[in-house]
């Protein structure tokens, strides 16, 4: 299984499965802005090396000035970490509740962090029947049985932002709500859609960033929250001395500056996303709307055919792709594909395509 580790781009993994070197995969099964790094990177890579020598910034104060610059909250309300990873695990460590409601489909680090602290499951079913976006009667029941909701926005594997009423009605519930806002830089007008600036004043809100996506940096590990200065304190007192090492600040701090390296994703996204879906649905694939730089898609159950099918006979290929089955709430039809560049989706399109009728043959059937 690719997703031994439960995540996608695991290229050690894909290298022990299907006997090829790890550079020479095209992997669609990790959520990469295909355009970074940013080219500060490298010039930071280069001329920074030798400050390692140097100990991190233990309170990160360049990269939260900008933070707090870029988007206009106080200082005191953002937290920096080793990745959003880590700070998911600190907030349900530091919140600790009883039951925690989650949508199904969702990140599964959402619910591992939550059984660490010994606490309970409370599941919001995303159906495909609305498109995988969030009802507001299930938000309803769920209100009365949780302590603590813990949503994607937009939401990891379906691409969907929750709907503002759905906002509306988390806020109002007096509720504690956990927004994770990974994807959120993809989004078009991400300014109206995000709530960083309510979570850096309100008791009741956090809101978790990555920065590895949008500025394609994974293996930096660097993410941040927004939430009440109270609440920041508090959860940093929870958090491993030295976290965010040197390069990861510098880094961070660098590419917050680069607003054409922001203009030119957007515009590639707007672009690539609209290709891409068109392609997949020319497949006869079933395609969820999505907001952001990947797409969940499903098998038509007329063919008869398995995510894993394809994952292995498209592996084979050099190709890697997400078996979204083993997000909970999705059958063995789902997968889930990163955007690319044009070049390298064609060369999906064209794996899908060869996958589907091998696949459809081997069972029998045709596929027009």
């Amino acid at each position: 299984m690719l997703e031994r580790y439960g995540h996608g781009g695991d290229l050690w993994t894909a290298e022990e499965t299907f006997g090829r070197p790890r550079d020479q995969f095209l992997d669609f099964s990790s959520n990469m802005n295909p355009l970074g790094p940013p080219p500060v990177v490298n010039q930071l890579l280069r001329d920074a090396w030798q400050d390692i020598v140097k100990y991190p910034d233990p309170a990160v104060r360049e990269l939260r000035y900008k933070l707090a610059q870029k988007y206009e909250v106080g200082v005191e309300s953002i937290l920096v970490g080793n990745g959003a990873a880590e700070l998911i695990d600190l907030t349900a460590r530091v919140l600790r509740p009883s039951v925690t409601g989650l949508a199904r489909p969702s990140f599964s680090e959402y619910e591992e962090a939550i059984h660490k602290t010994g606490g309970r499951i409370y599941n919001i079913p995303l159906r495909p029947s609305h498109q995988f976006e969030l009802q507001q009667q299930d938000v309803e029941a769920a209100i009365s049985a949780v302590d603590l909701f813990f949503l994607g926005h937009p939401n990891n594997p379906t691409g969907r932002l929750l709907p503002r009423n759905i906002v509306d009605s988390l806020l109002e519930s007096g509720r504690s709500c956990v927004l994770d806002e990974a994807f959120m830089d993809f989004v078009p007008n991400e300014q109206e859609h995000s709530l960083l600036k309510l979570a850096s004043t309100s008791r009741k809100l956090i809101v978790i960033r990555s920065m590895t996506k949008f500025y394609s940096i994974p293996g930096i590990r660097l993410g941040f929250m927004v939430a009440h200065p109270d609440l920041i304190r508090e959860i940093r007192n929870q958090q491993v001395q030295w976290s965010v090492n040197y390069l990861a600040q510098r880094i961070g701090a660098a590419v917050l500056e680069d607003e054409e390296f922001e203009r030119a994703s957007r515009q590639w996204l707007q672009d690539e996303k609209v290709w891409l879906t068109d392609q997949l649905q020319q497949l006869g694939l079933d395609v969820v709307p999505t907001e952001v730089n990947f797409v969940l898609f499903s098998f038509p159950a007329v063919l008869g055919l398995t995510v894993k099918q394809a994952q292995k006979h498209m592996g084979q290929m050099g190709i890697l792709i997400r078996d979204a089955s083993l997000f909970e709430g999705l059958n063995e039809q789902y997968g889930r594909v990163a955007i690319r560049l044009r070049e390298d989706n064609e060369r999906l399109i064209e794996g899908l395509r060869q996958t589907i009728e091998v696949l459809a043959q081997n069972r029998g059937l045709s596929h027009d």
